[in-house]
């Protein structure tokens, strides 16, 4: 019996947790969404300017 619940109490927690996460997620509402949109695109856009002065000060600095 003991071999059993070591198999099955670590299936059965998971489940569990599983059932929790599901009822915390919700669905994004509009604003919810919007703000997170505009906050990838920020970084999305930090991300890229770093790519390009990277180089660009590599090349100012190294040639001094």
């Amino acid at each position: 019996m003991e071999a059993m619940d070591s198999v099955f109490y670590p299936l059965r927690e998971f489940a569990k947790d599983s059932v929790r996460l599901g009822k915390k997620c919700h669905k994004p509402d509009q604003k919810e969404f919007t703000k997170v949109a505009f906050r990838t695109m920020i970084r999305f856009v930090g991300f890229f300017v770093k790519i390009i002065f990277i180089p660009i000060n590599n090349i100012i600095v190294g040639s001094g």
